[in-house]
């Protein structure tokens, strides 16, 4: 796997790594097993919040973490360091344990952790099958997914690390409720969601192999939400989409001209490459956050002048 540089030189152009999803399609379909698995260690000794936002990983200056779980009277955290390719988890009483990242099975690389944890004193237990995945192979018998590209690992961090730091900066626009820019292991995608305050229909749910409950819990109130994720374009796409739909989301303008409505996924796309290709990579991507928060904003019937604020506040 060898990085290409961005077919048109600019301010930050260089900055955004370019990888093809069918590159890495099998490396990625194994990591999004192993966020699963460490996903939900977090989320079998982390107190719920609102719309599972006690579950997610979070984009770090080595891959992806917990960030500190609370385990007795300490805590410890799990983080994927893809510049070592290690799995490193850290406890609060000194204890540090590595797990080397390389290509093995699903299968093994849980029952691995899961011995660490036990040595580390942490016995846990969660629900081994995956989620929101059409074949959903339980973690301790998965020996399907065993590919791991280091090289491609590092550069789809890259790409996170680059859609993280636009994503915060949108973020600090908005004064209302509005989510971490933080990391769903079931959907394995980076988001950002911002709350109109009102709450919403019930979401109709239908997602594979994740009860609808969860969903309704997700969608309890109103959104906007973004992000990007390694699927719907040749090196991944960003994303945007309103729940409910206002009418007429649809048609609205998405800011740049590569972007466009998907009926298929009834949200907005913005292909990785046309992102990185830009002479301004950060300004397209700031268009496009903008122009389809807006629109969800304005036919929704939000109220703007009491949510948003300045960047610079």
């Amino acid at each position: 796997m060898t990085e290409q540089r961005a077919s048109r030189s600019g301010r930050g152009a260089s900055a955004w790594p370019r990888l093809r999803v069918s590159d890495w399609t099998e490396t990625r379909d194994t990591l999004h097993m192993w966020t699963q698995i460490v996903g939900k260690i977090r989320m079998a000794h982390t107190p719920p919040l609102n719309h599972w936002w006690h579950v997610t990983l979070y984009v770090g200056p080595r891959g992806l973490t917990t960030s500190a779980i609370p385990y007795g009277d300490g805590a410890f955290d799990i983080g994927f360091d893809f510049l070592d390719h290690q799995l490193r988890i850290r406890v609060s009483d000194g204890g540090v344990r590595r797990v080397a990242l390389g290509p093995e099975p699903v299968a093994r690389f849980y029952a691995e952790v899961m011995a660490v944890l036990e040595e580390l004193g942490i016995p846990t237990r969660i629900r081994t099958r995956p989620n929101e995945v059409e074949q959903a192979i339980p973690f301790d018998e998965d020996h399907r997914h065993a590919s791991y590209d280091p090289e491609a690992a590092r550069l789809f961090w890259r790409q996170l690390l680059q859609a993280h730091r636009v994503l915060g900066r949108f973020r600090s626009g908005f004064v209302g409720k509005v989510s971490p820019v933080h990391f769903f292991w079931g959907s394995f995608d980076l988001a950002c969601t911002r709350f109109s305050g009102r709450p919403a229909p019930p979401h109709p749910g239908g997602f594979p192999n994740c009860p609808d409950w969860v969903m309704t819990e997700s969608y309890s109130h109103e959104v906007a939400s973004c992000g990007f994720w390694p699927g719907g374009g040749e090196e991944g796409a960003f994303y945007a989409y309103a729940y409910p739909e206002p009418d007429g989301y649809a048609d609205r303008p998405a800011g740049p001209a590569a972007a466009f409505y998907s009926p298929e996924y009834r949200q907005f796309l913005l292909p990785y490459e046309a992102v990185a290709d830009a002479a301004d990579p950060d300004r397209m991507l700031a268009e496009f956050l903008d122009a389809t928060y807006a629109s969800a904003a304005e036919l929704g019937g939000w109220d703007r002048a009491a949510l948003e604020t300045g960047p610079r506040r």
